[in-house]
């Protein structure tokens, strides 16, 4: 799913509880140093997304510290709110969320749907589409976490609304914060001699702990989506809104002491975002520190005066930044994904040049859409039309999603697919396109349809990754799924990573006819060995435990013969660095889990890797390049190299009985590899085939596959 930089995208300001004139009201005073903490952590922002990562390697702390701000500022406005009405009016309450919010929002999901359809490939279009509705509908961060731990998800690029995750938790909290303190109050109201904030701040303490307690450990087992997901989140706003419960009380803290904790805190946001980086597990228990940080640089304003950094923090130039915030982060993130669409990686002087460049639909945006509607006068007096206006704008972009996915092209679909002939046109000296003549393969031009659709070709995935049969990389527990003849006689066990059950439509067919009884043992990105392996840039913990309870799980099944295959070519010298890559070691680690199982009487088949088309995204590079399908063609040796298949053939070469299956001939059949054979689409993501072309290489597969198992079964 990408760096830290990309599952950052949503370190943004809401602007939650501004009030005219892009005031803070917080204990009821004009707090500018607010505004200028804003600023410090968009600050953080812009300069962590541009790409100078060198710089602020943690910057992506500024997401911490405009929750602790949004849950100080929201619940401070509600509590003075109760303090002085006794009661809160939710309608109100809504209405100026809506009338401050989403305007912008709205109109900054329609540009960025546009700038989409200008700028990224159209085989991503559905996929941000979607991104688009969830953005607008306050619930994208949910789907980010999902796709954050969907293997089959690895070839979507970044999403242009990443930065819309964190506008999603504080739009969540918005929706039943009033509602817990509402509750809240009608319990002190029936209780006599409660008071109010000390109640309010046990029943917010009640939130808090619950909620750090599961950041740490979700974090701890499932970092990737811990990032996006409210639960994880609600304990930085719930500090900010103990905060808030507390002004009283930080009034009476002594200047001294307000000036030390000021500066304290505010060093500690700073040194957060220079001395972290992506190698900390986020949020967890790291984000105590910018949280704590935010905290107190927010109670020290109170009585801190010009000596603390309140005094720093409301220099005019910041407070005018921080107004704008909010404009700023809604803007940077779709411009950057853009200009990385239209020039490629940005590096850090383009990043910054575009960063900068986003001041100026941010102050359009603020000047001519945001106050408007904030300060019309018959909006501001109507809640009614406050909520129905904000309701239009996201309907916009919920629009605009859709629009984008539906101008999704038809790409390469055959309205006969059943005619397509696939790997048959290479039989008995056949080309690789079914009309070119026999021996050629080089002719790509005349190819006018194929199957599956290039938009669609990631979805072009065995049953097995639909049904649930491929466990994900964070739970270590095997999956068995059974298929093949039910009764077959021939007990066959398949077992590895995507690469091989990426042959699942065509070994069914195989087992089917010749009367096997499959069950199948996949987790994503987890070769079958003895070694260690790194996951996105951490040694592969699960798949190690995987493989502990794989080991005897298979010896007391007995197969008849285990079928295997993987697409990792590396594993770690050292378990605790991922650095330590080796294909030596991955051969020794292939070789001896072979080797336990040979010893047990089981035999081993292995399907060597399929050949890698590299950096080249094949049906990415074929829905871009209809008219020049030539540009997605590879070299094959070099293909072969960067396979798996390597490793995996010295690991077989090493022990005694272990059978190679290798296929590269039917998919890559001359020196040069084409995207299309017969009239399908060969590739589907990075390296491995399409279920469509798997199912067409049945008869060559089963050529090779029955007699390697029947000798190995003796």
């Amino acid at each position: 799913m990408g760096s830290r930089v990309e599952a950052a995208a949503g370190a943004g300001a809401t602007g939650a509880g501004r009030e005219a004139g892009g005031r803070v009201r917080g204990g009821g005073g004009f707090r500018p140093d607010i505004e200028g903490l804003r600023a410090v952590a968009i600050g953080l922002v812009l300069v962590y997304h541009a790409g100078v990562v060198e710089l602020v390697p943690g910057g992506f702390v500024g997401v911490d510290v405009f929750f602790v701000i949004s849950g100080f500022l929201i619940t401070g406005l509600l509590i003075r709110e109760l303090e002085r009405d006794g009661r809160v009016s939710l309608g109100r309450f809504y209405a100026r969320r809506a009338k401050r919010l989403l305007p912008a929002a709205g109109l900054v999901l329609v540009v960025t749907a546009a700038l989409t359809w200008a700028s990224v490939s159209v085989v991503q279009w559905r996929t941000f589409g979607g991104d688009i509705v969830g953005a607008a509908l306050y619930v994208v961060n949910w789907v980010l976490a999902g796709r954050s731990v969907d293997y089959l998800a690895e070839g979507v690029g970044v999403s242009p609304v990443q930065h819309f995750w964190s506008l999603a938790v504080e739009e969540q909290f918005y929706i039943v914060w009033p509602l817990l303190l509402v509750l809240v109050a009608w319990w002190v109201r029936r209780r006599s001699g409660a008071r109010l904030r000390p109640v309010m701040g046990v029943a917010i303490g009640l939130v808090i702990v619950p909620s750090l307690i599961w950041s740490v450990v979700m974090t701890a087992s499932n970092p990737e989506a811990a990032f996006f997901v409210t639960p994880t989140r609600l304990w930085e706003l719930g500090v900010g809104a103990l905060v808030a419960i507390g002004a009283t009380w930080w009034l009476r803290v002594p200047r001294l002491v307000a000036v030390v904790l000021g500066w304290a805190g505010l060093v500690a946001v700073i040194a957060s975002g220079v001395f972290l980086s992506s190698a900390v597990a986020w949020p967890g228990y790291a984000a105590v520190w910018p949280v704590l940080g935010t905290a107190a640089v927010i109670v020290a304003g109170y009585t801190s005066g010009r000596a603390g950094a309140a005094g720093l923090l409301s220099w005019k130039p910041a407070v005018w930044v921080g107004g704008l915030s909010y404009s700023l982060y809604l803007w940077h993130w779709p411009l950057l994904v853009a200009a990385a669409g239209f020039w490629g990686e940005l590096g850090g002087k383009r990043g910054l040049l575009v960063a900068g460049a986003s001041f100026i639909p941010a102050y359009l945006s603020y000047r001519f859409v945001e106050n408007p509607f904030r300060f019309a006068k018959p909006i501001a007096k109507s809640n009614r039309l406050a909520l129905s206006m904000g309701a239009n704008f996201s309907l916009a972009g919920v629009a605009a999603g859709l629009v984008l996915m539906l101008v999704v092209p038809q790409v390469g679909t055959n309205p006969q697919e059943g005619q397509a002939a696939g790997a048959a046109a290479l039989r008995q000296g056949g080309s690789a396109n079914q009309e070119e003549p026999p021996g050629s393969v080089q002719s790509l031009a005349s190819i006018d349809w194929f199957t599956p659709q290039a938009t669609v070709a990631t979805s072009d995935n065995p049953e097995s990754s639909e049904a649930g049969c491929s466990q994900n990389q964070t739970d270590p527990e095997p999956i068995v799924c059974e298929w093949g003849d039910p009764d077959g006689d021939l007990d066959v066990a398949v077992i590895g990573d995507s690469k091989v059950i990426q042959w699942q439509s065509a070994i069914e067919q195989i087992a089917t006819d010749e009367g096997w009884h499959v069950s199948s043992y996949i987790k994503s990105a987890c070769a079958f060995s003895t070694g260690m392996q790194a996951a996105k840039g951490e040694p592969y913990t699960s798949c190690a435990q995987w493989n502990e309870r794989m080991l005897p799980l298979i010896l007391e099944a007995d197969p008849d013969v285990v079928i295997v295959s993987n697409r990792i070519d590396n594993a770690l010298a050292d378990p605790t660095d991922v650095d330590s890559r080796s294909e030596q070691v991955m051969q020794d680690a292939l070789a001896e889990r072979w080797t336990q199982l040979a010893e047990a009487g089981i035999p081993v088949v292995v399907m060597l890797d399929t050949i890698s088309p590299g950096d080249i995204s094949v049906y990415e590079c074929v829905a871009d390049n209809l008219d020049n399908l030539e540009a997605c063609t590879f070299d094959r040796e070099e293909g072969i190299e960067r396979s798996a298949a390597p490793v995996q053939q010295a690991a077989a070469d090493r022990v005694d009985g272990v059978r190679t299956i290798d296929m590269t001939e039917f998919i890559c059949p001359e020196e040069t590899c084409v995207p299309v054979i017969g009239n399908v689409l060969v590739y589907r993501q990075t390296s491995h085939i399409t279920s469509t072309y798997a199912r067409t290489l049945a008869p060559e597969l089963a050529d090779r596959l029955v007699p390697a198992v029947n000798e190995a079964v003796g």
